[in-house]
């Protein structure tokens, strides 16, 4: 039965009929599995008609939690994904423009009895911030993206980005080609940086979006997929691969003899966990080798762990700022290199349109810090940081936290960084490899940058004695 709130109309209910109230309502909800039968059970008690009404407004607030403690477990999968991404989205004004608390509520409001049904739902619930990078990953994108950082991949070696349709085109954004990973077979194939990946086995990229796509590339090794492009040209072509283990051996590095002098080149195929101590052994070669010069080469570079590029570019200045985030609470100071580098010496540094994200906060630190010219074309124009969460049921979530500027203040997204010396086409299929004309250039480059800084050799001072010859 109901508690008794007092006979006398008008009068508010003392505190501790109150707390019996809300004490009875918790049970008939609890009872009845929900807030509807509460109600019923109050008008029987023929209480006033006032005190129903408060009645019902207390059960509608107390309805809410009632939900969320009957949540299963694919519910709580969509409710724990919006409270991460409400705590770290990097732009939380977006939430307004979007009626972010409603999405939850909307996806609640779905069927959800298992982890697909979960997906779908944070997968709509996502999509109205309009930020493609801030996704859900299911666990077996989520299992390759964190293998793709630890060195090792199952596939055909195409890294891939978006970008948005021109007017005109529609709205969904293409799915481009950032670079294949080097001796993958999407490298040997001769796939070019910038061509939009269409299909699939037949199946529209649009369709599939960037993760859906990219976990139709992989699978197991010796097995085929057929994926159909658009060149840089406009043209489409088909192109079939057979996918297989892709070693990613992020740091290559060599000597060259140009010109009689002895110049370090060391390329960065994409900054995972194992860059920063190879990057090291590879300057620590050179400066054992007595090399004059370096070429960094971050050409196809699509970036990777955004620490792995920090270190590196810890590695090559010495005290400079490496870049500024702009986080959700507000512009954040540069980080700052420690003092002191492995490498000081004189070095070029070569980019294309395939060097992005982390790659760019390198590239971009080494050109406003004066520590190394830029030599290519313009980069990607990523400039948005992502961090990975995992989700309890072996899914994850990437988040955009931040957005990133150059040391000098320049938002790259959607811009790239123009190079100090633009090199002429058709850029090189293989960048390091034995027909890379920039490569050559850049080689020129620097050792005219050698040559320019050398000191000037001093006239011989005549011997006393000896007979000089004046010129009129």
């Amino acid at each position: 039965m109901a508690p008794r709130l007092g006979e006398t109309k008008g009068q508010a209910p003392a505190p501790r009929a109150l707390a019996e109230v809300l004490t009875w309502l918790r049970t008939a909800i609890g009872r009845f599995g929900g807030p509807c039968p509460a109600p019923l059970l109050l008008a029987r008690a023929n209480q006033p008609a006032r005190w129903l009404a408060g009645a019902l407004a207390l059960v509608l607030l107390l309805g809410q939690p009632a939900a969320g403690w009957a949540l299963s477990d694919a519910q709580q999968l969509v409710v724990e994904s919006w409270r991460l991404v409400n705590e770290s989205y990097v732009d939380p004004e977006r939430f307004e423009a979007v009626n972010w608390r409603r999405l939850r509520q909307k996806a609640l409001e779905k069927s959800i009895k298992s982890s697909e049904d979960a997906y779908g739902a944070i997968e709509a619930m996502l999509a109205p911030l309009g930020d493609p990078y801030t996704r859900l990953l299911r666990p077996a994108d989520f299992a390759s993206l964190k293998a793709n950082t630890e060195g090792t991949v199952s596939g055909v070696g195409l890294q891939l980005g978006l970008r948005p349709q021109a007017s005109g085109q529609g709205d969904e954004a293409a799915i481009v080609v950032i670079a294949p990973l080097e001796d993958s077979p999407a490298d040997q194939a001769g796939i070019a940086s910038g061509s939009d990946l269409l299909q699939v086995d037949g199946v529209l990229t649009s369709d599939l979006g960037l993760e859906g796509t990219a976990a139709r590339l992989r699978g197991p090794a010796g097995s085929r997929v057929l994926v159909r492009l658009r060149q840089g040209n406009g043209k489409e072509q088909e192109v079939e691969l057979e996918r297989r283990e892709v070693a990613i051996k992020p740091v290559r590095e060599r000597l060259l003899e140009r010109d009689g002098h002895r110049l370090g080149y060391v390329r960065i195929g994409q900054f995972s966990e194992p860059v920063p101590s190879q990057l090291r052994e590879a300057l620590g070669g050179f400066v054992r080798s007595g090399v004059e010069g370096v070429i960094l080469d971050l050409r196809n570079n699509s970036g990777g762990l955004v620490a792995a590029g920090l270190i590196s570019a810890d590695d090559l200045l010495d005290g400079q700022p490496i870049v500024a985030t702009l986080g959700r609470d507000g512009l954040e100071s540069p980080q700052q290199a420690s003092p002191g580098s492995l490498y000081g010496g004189p070095m070029v540094t070569l980019v294309n349109g395939g060097t992005a994200s982390a790659s760019e906060i390198l590239a971009g630190a080494l050109q406003d810090d004066g520590r190394s010219p830029l030599l290519g074309s313009r980069t990607f124009g990523k400039g948005l940081i992502q961090t990975l969460i995992g989700l309890g049921d072996g899914s994850g979530l990437a988040v955009t936290v931040a957005r990133y500027a150059t040391p000098s203040g320049r938002d790259i997204q959607n811009q790239g960084i123009e190079p100090d010396q633009l090199l002429p086409g058709p850029e090189p299929l293989d960048p390091g490899g034995k027909n890379d004309a920039w490569l050559e250039r850049a080689a020129v480059s620097l050792v005219a940058r050698l040559e320019a800084s050398q000191p000037t050799q001093p006239t011989p001072m005549a011997q006393p004695g000896a007979a000089q010859t004046l010129q009129p």
